[in-house]
């Protein structure tokens, strides 16, 4: 499993070009791609790279990795993005958000003009919504929003980290919720939206432009 998130990085890193702008994921499999883009900087295989980030730990890393990195406005819009996801269905939709960086992600993969999402086929799902589907609250909306959720059957269960609420880098909550078999996701985050305090989901329906897939077998692209 590991070996193939390092190939599906690998991969993604054979698209970036010297001088380009680059959008930075969040994730395991992201966290390959940003310490292969280290590896070609310092070996002189890149240069001129212009990277932001969809979280303050992948900020971190890229430092340790003496990658350059600036504020989103300075840089979009971005030429590439490179980022895992937690489920990635036919149609090339996603569930992301389950490292809990999903708001910043969108952002970022909404300013770039390409968008690879690398994973492993574990990812592959016929249908969204088999594991969790993280939705983005503000504070103050947490608890009549994870009540509304309920009424909704959806499930809801407020994020923990080591006991204690998560809190995002944008100081939100996250409520995972799971979409009922008999709807479609598309619906239902539409439902999810319509409440005020609801800052963002884990849907991600247009942003990918393509994937790259590794299997025990090799690589398999999917494109929009």
């Amino acid at each position: 499993m590991q070996q193939q998130k390092i190939e599906a990085a690998r991969a993604a890193l054979a698209a970036v070009r010297s001088g380009m702008t680059l959008g930075l994921g969040t994730g395991t499999t992201a966290f390959e791609f940003v310490k292969l883009l280290g590896e070609a900087l310092r070996e002189g295989k890149l240069r001129d790279i212009r990277c932001t980030c969809t979280s303050e730990k992948t900020e971190q890393q890229a430092r340790e990795e003496n990658i350059p990195t600036f504020p989103l406005a300075d840089v979009s819009p971005l030429d590439l993005a490179v980022d895992g996801a937690d489920e990635i269905d036919p149609q090339l939709r996603l569930i992301k958000g389950r490292g809990g960086a999903l708001l910043r992600e969108k952002i970022v993969e909404q300013q770039a003009r390409r968008f690879i999402v690398i994973a492993d086929d574990s990812k592959l799902v016929d249908r969204l919504g088999e594991g969790v589907l993280p939705v983005e609250v503000t504070p103050f909306a947490v608890d009549v929003l994870t009540k509304k959720f309920a009424d909704m059957r959806l499930q809801p269960v407020l994020r923990l980290r080591d006991g204690q609420v998560r809190i995002t880098d944008e100081g939100h909550r996250i409520v995972d919720v799971k979409v009922p078999w008999s709807a479609d996701i598309a619906d239902v985050v539409a439902r999810i939206r319509e409440h005020a305090g609801v800052v963002e989901t884990g849907f991600f329906e247009k942003e990918a432009t393509e994937a790259i897939i590794a299997t025990m077998t090799g690589l398999r692209r999917m494109t929009r």
